[in-house]
């Protein structure tokens, strides 16, 4: 574990494909300050109560919680590092990749509207594990809300002139966003189609209801009519409740008759989603919806996609 393998169609499963992790989280909170974590206060969480990840995780941890599934790689998400010095996440994550043999890639954190931006990619790209970054945009709190052109969004002009440094530098960029502000990434994906977007945790359908779904699919045909934008199915979990097959199922079908196989990809949000879920409670669900769906489109969306995106 810890390296990209390959294996011929024949020889696999469906038990036994080949994983590769698209999003999950290390940190270590007895050197490194992530407010979220570290603070006395919480922040506003959208699973609630988050107390119980306030304690260290690192690959060994990972790898007692990935069981009997065959993680052969995993792409490091930004985990919300002391936003004064982004970079030096990254330079930590040499070290826990040099010792450990995981992250096989990493996303770094930056602000595209920040005064030193060019400094920060440059920073991230000096590492031969950075793929590109994750930002979260100015966004509104519930659909009615949502406006356009707000400062610190993907309209701001000042946030794409910082954005459009991405290309320059060969990066991804990893969208988290709710889904009621979609319409402006697939104008951000229109505009620099040299640069992939990678939507996270599904567009965050945390509203289940007849009317919010309705919303949420229209906005995921609207984003995926641009070809440099991907879909990973990730962080699907519902306050209170298990991660189930019932309650996911339909998102996870819905959200792959949208984007398709060749662009849609797996992921652990792992240990955040321990709050939802085993592991492997997740993944045999992922493996549930799809397994009608012939062995090697299943490939595409458990190893393939994240392999091609993420360029391991």
């Amino acid at each position: 574990m810890g390296t990209v393998e390959t294996m011929t169609m024949k020889e696999e499963t469906a038990a036994d494909l080949p994983i590769i992790d698209a999003h999950q989280h290390f940190w270590d909170l007895e050197t490194n300050y992530y407010p979220w974590l570290c603070d006395p206060e919480p922040i506003p969480f959208r699973y609630g109560d988050y107390s119980a990840l306030k304690r260290n995780y690192l690959p060994p941890d990972y790898r007692c919680d990935i069981g009997p599934n065959r993680v052969v790689g995993t792409v490091h998400m930004e985990a919300e590092w002391d936003r004064a010095d982004p970079v030096a996440e990254t330079r930590w994550l040499e070290g826990v990749a040099a010792a450990h043999g995981l992250p096989s890639a990493l996303i770094g954190h930056a602000e595209p509207d920040r005064a030193d931006i060019a400094d920060v990619l440059a920073g991230h790209a000096r590492s031969p594990l950075a793929r590109g970054i994750r930002h979260k945009p100015a966004a509104a709190a519930r659909p009615r809300d949502a406006i356009r052109g707000a400062r610190g969004s993907m309209d701001d002009p000042r946030w794409r002139a910082g954005y459009a440094l991405l290309e320059w530098h060969g990066f991804s960029y990893d969208l988290q966003t709710p889904w009621w502000h979609l319409d402006a990434a697939a104008e951000l994906a229109a505009d620099f189609p040299a640069i992939p977007v990678i939507v996270n945790h599904t567009g965050l359908p945390a509203d289940r209801s007849a009317e919010a779904l309705a919303g949420w699919r229209a906005a995921l045909e609207t984003v995926a009519a641009r070809p440099n934008v991907a879909l990973k199915i990730s962080g699907l979990g519902l306050p209170g409740r298990p991660w189930t097959v019932a309650a996911n199922g339909p998102v996870i079908r819905d959200a792959i008759a949208i984007f398709g196989t060749d662009r849609c990809l797996f992921a652990s949000n792992y240990p955040v989603d321990r709050l939802a879920g085993p592991f492997t409670t997740i993944f045999d669900g992922f493996r549930a919806v799809v397994s009608d769906l012939p062995l090697a489109e299943q490939r595409k969306l458990f190893h393939d996609n994240a392999l091609r995106i993420y360029r391991l």
